[in-house]
């Protein structure tokens, strides 16, 4: 696949280290943030990955924050808040852009998605000068009406609408394996349509897209690794093809 940097709206990401208060103190204590200086992004998707609690969720939140986005997810244009919880780290992120600026944008977080999903009914009750409805682009179909599976997809298939740029927090929490090869599809097509996409997952089939990056976060710092290198393809595959083995160890 040939690459686009073109469509690199989002070039690189550095830690401004010399403001930096204690790396005892959250976030500066995580695994991630204790040994980060910088990430460059790929231009067409990037994969942040790791274990639990190794900080990828923060740093991703930090990077959409940086850029723009409401803590909570959602375009550039929402603005709410249901519970501020979010970190202060994107107050010593430095964001490196590209050339050109996004046309579209959206900062999907699986946890808060409802919280979207609520603000959007919220904003369509009010009066628009806009004439349509924010829900007209996401299907039309209320999002608390759908499964929760539904409504994720909906957000990827109907409100992405291309030359954008994507962050995504796991958003195979609700899909099953089937709308995870579908999802890859979409991705596809946006990229296609000189899209970006910057991606936190646990799955082995999201983190599948040909010649992406995959960044591999762990307490040792952060590695760019091959499918086949990481943790998760590992686990997967071993249980696929000997679980017995994996069971007789774990039972």
């Amino acid at each position: 696949m040939k690459l686009n940097h073109d469509n690199q709206f989002l070039r690189e990401v550095r830690l401004k280290e010399e403001e930096i208060p204690s790396r005892e103190i959250f976030p500066f204590s995580l695994p991630v943030i204790r040994t980060f200086t910088g990430l460059k992004f790929h231009p067409n998707v990037t994969y942040i990955i790791g274990e639990n609690g190794m900080g990828k969720s923060t740093l991703l939140e930090g990077i959409a924050i940086a850029f723009g986005f409401n803590p909570e997810g959602g375009t550039l244009n929402f603005n709410f808040s249901s519970y501020d919880s979010h970190s202060k780290l994107d107050e010593y992120l430095r964001l490196v852009k590209g050339t050109y600026r996004a046309k579209d944008s959206f900062f999907f977080r699986a946890e808060t998605f409802y919280n979207v999903a609520t603000n959007i009914e919220e904003m369509d009750h009010e009066p628009s000068s806009y004439g349509g409805k924010v829900i007209d682009s996401f299907g039309g179909k209320s999002l608390h009406e759908q499964s929760h599976g539904e409504s994720f997809f909906a957000a990827f298939t109907e409100r992405f609408q291309g030359e954008g740029l994507y962050i995504l927090d796991e958003p195979e929490a609700a899909l099953s394996p089937l709308r995870q090869l579908s999802m890859l599809s979409r991705i596809h097509e946006l990229v296609q349509q000189g899209s970006q996409f910057i991606i936190s997952t646990h799955s082995p089939i999201i983190m599948a897209y040909p010649h992406a990056k995959i960044i591999e976060l762990s307490e040792e710092g952060m590695h760019e690794v091959e499918l086949e290198e990481t943790n998760h393809y590992a686990i997967m595959k071993q249980f696929l093809e000997n679980r017995e083995r994996l069971f007789h160890h774990l039972f």
